[in-house]
């Protein structure tokens, strides 16, 4: 039985949402909502013009206060706040691979026609709200992928996906950069009911930032930056800050901040040679601490330092990465961070509340890689997952830093991996460049279903234990 898709019945909702003029306008607004948003907003009015007309407390004709309507809506909130706990996920057993997707990522030729047409995974990464996930590859391309209706109500009953047959579906979309993608990130805010929010961020070679609607694949708007020939300099990472209104992109020793709301080439720039300790080389990483107004920047130069996200005032620099840092992510409650980095086997944990010693080292195969290997954090904050060349996803504790267990994800290298935002589940990407097989591959590049994938997995929860 085909897999049926959830958008489908959500299609509807990008009509009557109007794309904002690029470079003209708020990317993240749209003009002349009509549809639910704009019965909501009438319904709104009408409360409030009802609350305004009441007669005031204490009145002979009072009766009892209505709720406002953003009282209604922080009632609603603090209900399903309470009634909503953070998936407790268990890694006794291996989870079970819900959809797998590999044919698709081959026989893929660069848009210009050059090269080898060689193509492999490079990361993957959940949407905000848990409805997609999207890929970066090497042809270029970022594909985004739905999840399907069922991994909703009864993901239990799906049956686990085969290796090396079809795909369980295609992408939603694909949206093709002319060079290689650096880096690429989701709009925090994003949520599939509200498709203003439905954006990502992508940095390519020679390119601007690109800002991409995720639910029609057209290009929203750029944030371009110049260097002192007046040519576009790419950012080597990007970031959106937690609440979305700023885009930080690292560049050669320095950072520079656009106005997500104004796009184009107005942006601050910060050198990040200020005070002589900073990283010296290319900023290749971006992350923002949850709670205490801090970011965290890793470079090439072996460097991690952490700023004050308001001045970029710095505040900490971290040395001790045996490679160029190539991630750096803070743990859910922002006392720690953990540091990743190129031909080095290990991710280190930093307290940074006072001494920003190394707390312990978490093992993954990737000595001998100058690939990005991504690992995450579980939304409740107590492990995390890494792929390695090894294949294996490996999971830690994080209150002690032992290792919990590990499973084979894929055959090669697994570069990506990913929890989701609030179901137990994870997506994971691998493959790498090959060299000198060229040969020897036709149109499926002669590789098994369990390389150059990417897969969806399910871990057990309480419930089914």
């Amino acid at each position: 039985m085909p897999t049926t898709l959830l958008w489908p019945r959500l299609a509807w909702l990008r009509f009557g949402f109007g794309l904002a003029q690029k470079g003209t306008q708020n990317p993240l607004e749209t003009p002349g909502l009509v549809g639910f948003a704009g019965e909501e907003q009438s319904a709104m009015a009408a409360v409030e013009e009802e609350a305004a007309a009441a007669p005031p407390d204490g009145g002979a004709e009072s009766e009892p206060a209505e709720m406002s309507a953003e009282g209604v809506m922080e009632g609603e909130e603090r209900e399903a706040t309470a009634e909503y706990s953070w998936p407790q996920l268990h890694f006794d057993r291996p989870p079970r691979r819900l959809y797998h997707f590999a044919r698709q990522f081959r026989s893929v030729a660069p848009a210009d026609g050059s090269g080898s047409g060689e193509n492999f995974l490079k990361g993957v990464k959940w949407s905000p709200d848990g409805s997609s996930f999207l890929t970066s590859s090497d042809d270029n391309s970022l594909r985004l992928f739905y999840l399907p209706e069922d991994a909703y109500g009864g993901a239990e009953h799906v049956a686990e996906a085969a290796v090396g047959g079809e795909d369980s579906y295609g992408a939603f979309l694909q949206v093709n950069e002319g060079e290689p993608v650096y880096d690429f990130c989701w709009y925090p805010c994003m949520s599939l009911s509200d498709p203003a929010t439905c954006v990502f961020a992508t940095t390519s070679r020679d390119h601007p930032i690109h800002l991409w609607d995720a639910t029609s694949g057209e290009l929203r708007c750029t944030y371009r930056a110049y260097d002192a020939m007046d040519e576009i300099a790419a950012a080597l990472s990007i970031s959106f800050n937690s609440t979305g209104s700023k885009l930080f992109a690292g560049y050669n020793k320095a950072i520079r901040v656009f106005d997500v709301h104004r796009p184009g080439r107005d942006f601050e720039q910060y050198s990040l040679l200020k005070g002589g300790e900073g990283p010296t080389g290319i900023i290749s990483s971006i992350s923002f601490s949850p709670h205490n107004g801090m970011l965290a920047v890793g470079s090439y130069s072996q460097t991690t330092a952490v700023y004050a996200e308001s001045n970029m005032e710095p505040l900490y620099v971290l040395h001790g990465q045996l490679g160029g840092v190539t991630q750096v992510l803070f743990s859910k409650d922002g006392n720690y961070l953990y540091t990743g980095g190129r031909k080095d086997p290990y991710i280190l944990c930093w307290d940074i509340r006072n001494t920003v010693d190394i707390v312990y080292k978490l093992y993954r195969s990737a000595d001998t890689t100058n690939q990005r290997i991504y690992f995450d954090i579980e939304p409740c904050g107590r492990h995390l997952a890494t792929g390695g060349q090894d294949g294996m996803v490996h999971v830690y504790d994080l209150q002690g830093g032992q290792w919990i267990t590990g499973f084979q994800a894929a055959a090669d290298t697994v570069n990506g991996f990913s929890f989701h935002p609030y179901l137990p589940f994870a997506v994971t990407s691998s493959g790498h460049r090959r060299f000198g097989m060229q040969d020897e591959f036709e149109d499926e590049l002669n590789l098994g279903g369990d390389e150059n994938c990417c897969s969806v997995w399910m871990f057990s929860s309480p419930q089914e234990s």
